[in-house]
């Protein structure tokens, strides 16, 4: 999104051709202050900007860009100027920015790039996304068992410019398997003679390449590292994961939940980038789902229909037990899904955890069924009110169970729990409420 506070300034300056203003903007500000300013330049503007700076700052800026901006940006530059910024962009960088551009790019930036460029390039696209290996990079600092600490830090000082990170360095055998780790505090507090293998740490924390990025992202801020290496099945060093990519993951798995929850599929772009089609294939599906699903109520009240013609007051609460199970059920599933991606709960405890929600789900009824006593009693006499509150007990346990046990049930057959929560559940609960409800009714009022 354009910031339009700098804008004005900035096309003043281009057209004045103010050098020095436009090297100051590029050299002092926050790169993603940067992009946040000029995404509302030309494309023709952003790059005359751009070019006050060196390709590595260029190279620092350009990932701070919209999806689309970066489209336009590599459409309207000649692809030489681009291959220079993909080879300073940091390995990671650039790959996500190869996997929002269409293949015809792709393929025409590919060849322009030097050999080991292409084939880290090729290497880090053929992960598939959602996999610890899409979102590493290659650039971290690998040493040596025999090296002293002095040639370490030697080593270290001329390679920090081309690595993501040394705050870490991952000490490696001669067949490039992980062996041990260094930080950069270890190496400054230690005397420069000692070795390397005297001070290196044994016990790495890695990740595999294949694992869900989502318990990498986990996994690092359990341990609260700044990287994580990663390896592959022979457990040979192939990348590491830093803490930037973990928040981004962090984001990115948080709003696909959000959206989940609502019943509809992540959007691939940006929502005004994806066209009306785009929003309604994401809706329509789920939402026809939960169509059929709700069919369940109409036939409940169809087999109910004579009794709701005996007592027509029974249908006045049909709204009113709906929601509060429809509430309940929603509640538990939304804190079931939360502690299953935080890894407090495991598909193993669902007896455990339908226990638990149960006994909060009677609690919560009772709670709210004693209120209602009170009150329907003195409108519409001790039969209703029974009627409704014993319900009203009922109901908030049950939807507080199914709410609790659908996530968990979802987490063991492979699906997102975060689908299967709210929408779902209430549509469930509707169903189940108001045979309950009804049941109840018979019972009491002995029809």
């Amino acid at each position: 999104m354009s910031n339009p506070l700098l804008l004005p300034e900035i096309r003043q300056m281009l057209a004045e051709k103010e050098t020095q203003g436009l090297a100051e903007i590029m050299t002092e500000l926050h790169p993603a202050s940067i992009a946040d300013f000029a995404e509302g330049l030309t494309v023709e503007e952003a790059w005359a900007l751009l070019s006050h700076g060196d390709v590595s700052r260029q190279a620092e800026v350009f990932p701070f860009f919209s999806a689309e901006k970066e489209q336009e940006l590599i459409e309207g530059v000649g692809r030489e100027n681009m291959s220079r910024l993909l080879e300073a962009m940091s390995h990671d960088d650039r790959v996500d920015l190869l996997k929002r551009c269409d293949k015809t790019t792709v393929d025409g930036l590919l060849p322009l790039l030097a050999k080991a460029e292409r084939e880290d390039i090729r290497r880090l696209l053929h992960f598939p996304e959602h996999q610890a290996g899409s979102v590493m990079t290659t650039d971290y600092a690998a040493l040596r068992q025999g090296q002293t600490v002095g040639e370490a830090i030697d080593q270290l000082r001329r390679e920090a410019p081309d690595k993501e990170t040394i705050y870490y360095a991952y000490v490696l055998d001669e067949a490039r398997h992980l062996i041990g780790f260094v930080s950069l505090r270890d190496l400054i507090l230690a005397d420069t003679s000692n070795l390397i293998k005297d001070i290196m740490r044994e016990d790495v924390v890695r990740v595999r390449a294949d694992q869900d990025q989502e318990e990498v992202a986990r996994t690092l801020a359990k341990y609260d590292f700044l990287a994580m290496p990663v390896v592959d099945n022979h457990d040979h060093m192939i990348g590491i994961i830093t803490y930037d990519d973990v928040i981004d993951v962090l984001l990115e798995e948080a709003a696909e939940d959000i959206v989940r929850q609502g019943a509809t599929e992540p959007l691939e772009k940006d929502y005004f980038a994806s066209s009306i089609l785009k929003l309604l294939r994401s809706r329509v599906v789920w939402l026809f789902m939960l169509a059929l699903a709700a069919t369940l109520t109409v036939n409940v009240l169809s087999v109910f229909e004579a009794t709701l013609e005996k007592v027509v007051t029974l249908s006045l609460f049909i709204p009113l037990l709906i929601g509060v199970g429809g509430n309940a059920g929603a509640q538990s599933a939304t804190t079931i899904v939360r502690c299953l991606a935080t890894d407090e709960v495991n598909s193993r405890d669902l007896f455990r955890v339908v226990a638990r929600e149960a006994r909060v789900g009677f609690l919560l009824g009772f709670t709210l069924g004693t209120f209602a006593l009170m009150i329907v009693w003195a409108f519409f006499g001790s039969d209703m009110a029974i009627i409704l509150s014993t319900s009203l007990i009922a109901v908030c346990t049950l939807a507080s169970s199914v709410g609790a046990s659908m996530p968990i049930l979802a987490t063991r057959v492979g699906v997102d729990p975060a689908v299967v929560s709210a929408p779902f559940v209430t549509t469930i609960v509707d169903a189940t409420g108001l045979l309950v409800y009804f049941l109840i009714a018979r019972a009491v009022l002995n029809i």
